[in-house]
């Protein structure tokens, strides 16, 4: 048995990924990597009796190309006396309807593919060509996107998938770098199809694998793998921890309502790393996208509703759906009720003399400045200036209203609201929240914490200024 072989074996023993005697689906695509790992199964399954079923799935992005894999694949598995069981996808069609990327595309329904035909089979595990390089890979990929720990900690050995958590996903390859696979394919004389699109550099992934590691290794770190996987293994044990802690706490919670439950630690007194994990946790459990802005809000926030998307289980997206967090730190979901306009208001008489008021939770402060304004108190956030004679007295505060429009400074025309709103990336839950300022004629001279319209900014022709604070309590 070559070295290549016994490394995989002991890899598998080690860390118990197959039994004796277990079928396994092993997931081939007809490149590199799966075929090595093909053909490595298939030769250590004589000793340890494993039932091998082979599954491809056409993507149907390359045309011919994609057929030439799936037949590369059948015929393979028919030389080596396995059963193999193929299906066709149209991954575009999925990605363009889900408005997803191709990528991530194509990565759903794989795992729905294999989810599906290991039922069909009665197999509860699946083997995949994952190896070391992948992993280094998706470690930059997920640093420059943002990831946290559970993120940087990269692919684990196995793991439930995610299309269904009773079949469990093995990577038998993890911790072999993709030289040593190429050296058995040569060895062996594996035939194998490359895939052109692995080249090209308009996806990320790839960007990363010619451009930025080999830059890392010959300018910076030459033995890169080794000292990234080091790090993924430390934040991957710490991770694990931290979850465990999180679990720990969500079930003391959950157990509190019974007599002899120990008390949980509050959630404000947990460790902030806690805190995080188990509201992702809990999000995760909702299918909700559990983004760190998200996860902060609702941290910092306590009963502050946000609103989501919820994910079902067809991966369809439900909104209108509002989630909060109790100060106890269990998140609550309901359905968000339709906004309504708001048709209170208030009429202020705008003189030359210095006033104040309190409106819906905006206090606002205004004065009438002389032509000679850039000598009084500079305006920092929260003030503006207007002209005053456009402006006029006296002035209306009030909420949204269907069909207003306004014209940003800086813009020739005036707009709706609502696509200002839209524009300026306003959540729909606060835009009837925000309160504007209309002249004596129905113009909208101000929209809380947005630009001032053009048609009342300053000007050299400007007499008088209109000096308006504002602060949301």
């Amino acid at each position: 048995m070559s070295d290549f072989l016994e490394h995989i074996e002991q890899s598998i023993k080690s860390r118990q990924l197959f039994r004796g005697g277990e079928p396994i689906l092993v997931a081939v695509s007809g490149g590199l990597d799966s075929m090595v790992l093909l053909t490595a199964l298939h030769e250590l399954s004589q000793k340890h009796d494993w039932k091998l079923a082979v599954a491809h799935l056409n993507h149907q992005l390359r045309g011919r190309s994609s057929d030439a894999d799936e037949r590369l694949v059948r015929r393979t598995a028919e030389k080596l006396g396995l059963r193999i069981l193929t299906e066709h996808a149209e991954v575009r069609k999925f990605a363009t309807g889900h408005r997803v990327s191709i990528e991530m595309a194509a990565r759903k329904l794989r795992h729905d593919f294999l989810a599906r035909t290991a039922s069909r089979l009665g197999i509860s595990t699946a083997a995949l060509a994952h190896h070391a390089d992948d992993q280094l890979e998706l470690f930059f990929l997920r640093l420059i996107r943002g990831s946290g720990g559970e993120g940087l900690a990269g692919m684990k050995w196995r793991n439930p998938s995610p299309s269904n958590a009773q079949l469990e996903l093995v990577r038998p390859l993890l911790d072999l770098p993709k030289s040593s696979l190429r050296e058995f394919a040569t060895r062996k004389k594996i035939v194998f199809r490359e895939d052109a699109s692995n080249k090209s550099l308009d996806f990320q992934r790839n960007c990363i694998r010619h451009q930025l590691l080999p830059l890392l290794r010959r300018t910076y770190q030459p033995a890169l793998h080794r000292t990234v996987l080091r790090v993924m293994d430390i934040i991957g044990a710490e991770a694990d921890f931290v979850t465990s802690a999180a679990k720990d706490w969500l079930e003391g919670i959950h157990q509190r309502s019974t007599v002899h439950a120990p008390r949980s630690t509050a959630f404000d007194r947990l460790p902030v790393a806690v805190q995080r994990r188990g509201l992702q946790l809990q999000l995760l459990a909702l299918r909700i996208n559990a983004d760190h802005a998200l996860v902060e809000t609702l941290r910092l926030a306590p009963d502050r509703p946000v609103a989501v998307t919820v994910t079902n289980t067809k991966g369809n997206a439900l909104a209108g759906q509002l989630i909060s967090r109790k100060a106890t730190g269990l998140l609550e979901l309901q359905s968000m009720q339709p906004p309504r306009f708001k048709t209170d208001s208030l009429a202020v008489d705008v003189t030359s003399r210095p006033g104040q008021l309190l409106y819906d939770g905006v206090r606002i402060n205004w004065c009438i400045v002389s032509r000679k304004w850039n000598r009084s108190p500079k305006c920092r956030s929260g003030c503006e200036t207007f002209d005053a004679e456009k402006v006029g007295s006296p002035i209306l505060l009030r909420h949204w209203q269907p069909g207003d429009r306004f014209q940003p400074i800086g813009m020739s025309d005036s707009v709706k609201l609502q696509d200002f709103f839209t524009n300026e990336k306003v959540p729909r839950s606060r835009r009837h929240e925000l309160v504007v300022a209309a002249n004596n004629k129905g113009e909208l001279f101000w929209v809380e914490g947005l630009r001032i319209s053009e048609r009342f900014k300053l000007t050299k022709e400007t007499k008088r200024g209109l000096q308006w604070r504002w602060q949301r309590l």
